[in-house]
């Protein structure tokens, strides 16, 4: 299994509350798979996202991906992880102001080991002829898709999506869904997506649903829906 998540719990403390936001979290994710995590805000599904995307820690339990623990890195091997192991895709866009979009995506090109073609993914994406626009000359939309192309550039093991489509209308936020799914089945991506839309589940091979800090519901749907199909 190449993601293995196995009794996860994470808590935080402010003043004498602690609050657990993981209570032994378990799940697996085969390799060129696509899941859905879903749950409602203040599920603990961005935190389990950031465990295992190298940006937090847990506080018990293990974190296998790709056959390595993440769990016992240190600071600057989960660094070289994150560089090297994944791509992130965030609700909010996180795009450079200063640099061009395809100075956005050379930036993250060139730190990692074996990048994609800048040209390739900008064109995959639909944005090759916005390769010397600012970000504030683009929409929302496609920011976003400036955003999916700098995560994918680095040819990610593992690409993780939290609310990707939160800040986008129906539209817009359908299209995105649509270039996620051509990225997962033309490139044999590992995608693994957070969401409190029920809907978009439906593109996914598993379904992971989050209430209270614990995996309440795993799912596998025997049929995809194509996300061109998808309505909510």
């Amino acid at each position: 299994m190449f993601l293995q998540v196995e009794g996860l719990r994470k808590s935080y403390t402010s003043g004498e509350v602690t609050t657990e936001v993981l209570k032994g979290v378990g799940m697996e994710l085969a390799h060129g798979e696509l899941g859905v995590i879903l749950g409602p805000s203040g599920s603990g599904k961005s935190t389990l996202l950031n465990i295992i995307g190298g940006i937090d820690r847990g506080d018990e339990g293990k974190v296998t991906v790709g056959g390595v623990d993440i769990s016992g890195l240190s600071d600057s091997q989960l660094t070289d992880y994150r560089r090297e192991r994944i791509g992130f895709i965030f609700q909010f866009y996180n795009l450079i102001p200063t640099l061009t979009v395809g100075e956005n995506i050379e930036v993250v090109a060139q730190i990692s080991q074996s990048p994609l073609g800048i040209d390739q993914v900008l064109k995959a994406v639909g944005m090759l002829d916005k390769k010397r626009r600012f970000p504030k000359e683009l929409s929302g939309g496609e920011q976003q898709r400036v955003s999916i192309a700098r995560a994918v550039v680095k040819n990610p093991a593992l690409l993780l999506c939290d609310e990707p489509t939160g800040a986008l209308d129906y539209s817009t936020a359908r299209d995105i869904l649509q270039l996620l799914e051509h990225i997962h089945k033309d490139y044999g991506t590992t995608i693994l997506m957070i969401t409190h839309n029920a809907a978009i589940s439906a593109m996914a091979n598993k379904v992971y649903r989050v209430r209270s800090g614990e995996i309440v519901e795993t799912r596998i749907n025997d049929t995809v829906l194509p996300a061109e199909r998808m309505e909510w």
